[in-house]
């Protein structure tokens, strides 16, 4: 036996090229899914210091409340409520403003300048319900 029939014997090992075509194909569909998937995962997560910052103006908020008894006088920089948000503070929020205890707040464009309105609602028994409102509501970033 020569060496050209040995090798037909053992037959020959390695992918067609139909099968390689399929493997990038489904690379191909697998990456234009999980792509936008991402990116929108990573928008959200820089989202979270907006949200974050939000919770923070509202324990403010409430406390403002409680101690003079109405939220007219619930703006930022007045008593216990932290000072307005300028552009550059922080890294994912743009800015950040309170007045009459609803705090509106922006998102850099990193976070596609979402915005996220928190408006206060006092109840008879002197208790606060919270409204979401803003941009961020229809990605599903604030609830």
């Amino acid at each position: 036996m020569n060496n050209v029939q040995a090798m037909e014997v053992k037959g020959q090992k390695g992918f067609t090229l139909i099968e390689l075509m399929i493997v990038v194909a489904i690379i191909g569909i697998l990456a234009a899914v999980a792509l936008p998937a991402y990116q929108d995962y990573t928008k959200k997560s820089k989202f979270a210091e907006v949200v974050t910052q939000v919770g923070a103006a509202r324990t403010a908020v409430e406390l403002c409340y409680q101690t003079e008894g109405a939220l007219t006088t619930c703006d930022a920089g007045e008593g216990s409520i932290p000072a307005a948000v300028l552009t550059g503070t922080y890294n994912n929020l743009d800015t950040m403003s309170i007045l009459d205890g609803v705090i509106t707040a922006t998102a850099t464009a990193a976070a596609d300048s979402k915005t996220m309105v928190v408006t206060p609602v006092a109840s008879a028994a002197g208790v606060l319900a919270w409204t979401t409102a803003g941009t961020c509501l229809a990605e599903g970033w604030c609830k």
